[in-house]
């Protein structure tokens, strides 16, 4: 090897980063020390950006492309380098490659509980849970702000912080939203929405876009979860004497089934309750259903009183009782001449027999006929 070929050894002529991870944001280029060749390649695949830095100094950046290092496509570093070889002389820089794809499923969750006042609860704690996407925006601000000279920087290093914002603006959010507990699962749409708007300009001033935000999950302690489970339960089982009713015939049922799973004299006893529960049950009249609204009261209709009922009366015919005879019968007989005004009658509550002409309730009847003829 020539002492030409040794010395061009030296220098870097191709500069690229094939990305083989799924969390790296920011790769700086190994120089190890070697020169950038004037002329160099630089490869900048799609989803990518590469960003020339110069003495610490921020300098060309170059959109996916390839391009030759020569002065006409590095204004800026051209005007930070001192070329005094023609502008043809190697140069030392460092090159830091952006990963500008979108970068799925980071989450975030509250580490403490978020304290509100539920409307129906009263003050309850809830935790939240969900996922977001991001993307590198701006390269060189996203370098300035927090990459710095970190040689490999990757998800792990600004997750934390990223899930602390979205964690505060979220209990912020949630506690103007005043959105009943049991109501949380429908909003989780609307919730992700306006916390991604609403720090979605947090993550630009640091050259991070928020590209997506879901709200996953907002749960109750784990103690309060078992107190509603209990209250879901009563609501599921309704009429609790039916649910007991049922309950005590799927044991007669299993005790049938397993006659000698227990002693006589629990079984015996066990059949007693369940006997007597069930009589406590038939004998109970049916509880009418309920009504959404009963309407007001009425008054009842004015029923006129029973007709009077006539008492029927003995006849005295031919030396003989006769009867008794309702009303109608003694009319009939009235018009036939068997019933007169010197006829004996009684009825119920008569002292004696006495003439029909002297009862008043057997005048109407002879209002038709003729009085008696005088006496001669």
């Amino acid at each position: 090897m020539g002492l030409w070929d040794k010395l061009m050894g030296e220098f870097i002529d191709v500069i690229q980063w094939t990305d083989d991870s799924n969390d790296t944001l920011v790769y700086r280029f190994e120089r190890q020390g070697n020169e950038i060749k004037f002329g160099a390649k630089l490869t900048v695949r799609e989803g990518q950006v590469a960003v020339f830095v110069n003495e610490g100094q921020l300098a060309d950046t170059f959109q996916p492309g390839m391009y030759e290092l020569k002065t006409n496509n590095l204004p800026i570093l051209s005007t930070l380098q001192a070329w005094r070889h023609g502008f043809e002389s190697p140069f030392k820089a460092e090159v830091y490659f952006f990963s500008t794809r979108r970068f799925t499923d980071l989450k975030w969750g509250t580490q403490n509980p978020v304290m509100l006042r539920d409307p129906e609860f009263g003050p309850i704690r809830l935790r939240a849970f969900g996922s977001y996407a991001i993307r590198i925006k701006d390269a060189p601000t996203f370098l300035r702000e927090i990459v710095g000279t970190d040689d490999r920087f990757t998800t792990d290093e600004i997750t934390n912080q990223l899930r602390n914002m979205v964690v505060s603006r979220f209990a912020n959010i949630l506690g103007q939203a005043k959105i009943p507990a049991l109501d949380l699962a429908g909003n989780y749409d609307q919730l992700g929405q306006f916390l991604l708007q609403r720090i979605a300009p947090e993550f630009e001033a640091v050259g991070l876009e928020l590209t997506n935000l879901l709200v996953e999950n907002i749960s109750l302690p784990k103690e309060v979860e078992a107190v509603l489970d209990k209250r879901t339960s009563m609501g599921i089982v309704g009429n609790l004497d039916q649910y007991t009713q049922f309950q005590a015939a799927e044991a007669m049922r299993d005790a049938a089934a397993n006659p000698g799973g227990g002693s006589e004299a629990m079984s015996m006893g066990l059949g007693l309750a369940m006997a007597q529960r069930l009589n406590e049950t038939l004998s109970r009249p049916a509880a009418p259903a309920p009504t959404p609204a009963a309407p007001a009261p009425q008054a009842a209709p004015a029923v006129p009183p029973p007709l009077p009922v006539a008492n029927p009366y003995y006849v005295a015919m031919n030396n003989q009782q006769a009867g008794p005879f309702p009303m109608d019968e003694l009319q009939r007989r009235t018009q036939v001449g068997e019933l007169t005004r010197a006829t004996l009658v009684w009825a119920q509550g008569m002292a004696k027999w006495t003439p029909a002409g002297e009862v008043a309730e057997l005048a109407p009847l002879f209002a038709h006929l003729p009085p008696p003829l005088p006496d001669a």
